[in-house]
């Protein structure tokens, strides 16, 4: 798992790059695949991705190719991008991070950080009950 801090006003796209260096999955350096939603489709997102090999699972928007559909992309792959939501939603469960409690990024992150660490327990000690 991988967390990174931007100002308010950034749009959510500036993280990627940042969060896709940080993310180690076993010997692998990022990940297959990459969903996202339509503000994730423009040319530069999808070049550093094809560039690093990450297969994007994001839907073009209306002004990119009218009329058309990107046969490339996997609608079941995406329909997975949910998990993404329930994480954030769980994350959320925290009231200093949904409140933003935490005035300093550097203690916000640590809150950030401590909240995932403890969904990931939660979700295996669920496990060993079954």
């Amino acid at each position: 798992m991988a967390a990174v801090l931007t100002a308010g006003q950034v749009h959510e796209t500036q993280g990627l790059e940042p969060v896709m260096n940080a993310v180690r999955i076993g010997r692998r350096r990022r990940p297959g695949r990459l969903a996202g939603d339509k503000g994730y489709s423009s040319r530069t997102i999808r070049t550093w991705l094809k560039r690093h090999r990450v297969h994007p699972v994001i839907p073009l928007r209306e002004d990119q190719k009218p009329g058309q559909s990107d046969p490339g992309f996997d609608r079941q792959a995406y329909r997975r991008r949910n998990v993404i939501e329930r994480c954030v939603g769980w994350l959320k469960e925290n009231r200093r991070l949904g409140t933003r409690f935490e005035k300093l990024a550097v203690n916000f992150l640590a809150m950030v950080k401590l909240a995932m660490i403890q969904r990931y327990f939660r979700i295996f000690d669920l496990r060993d009950r079954t």
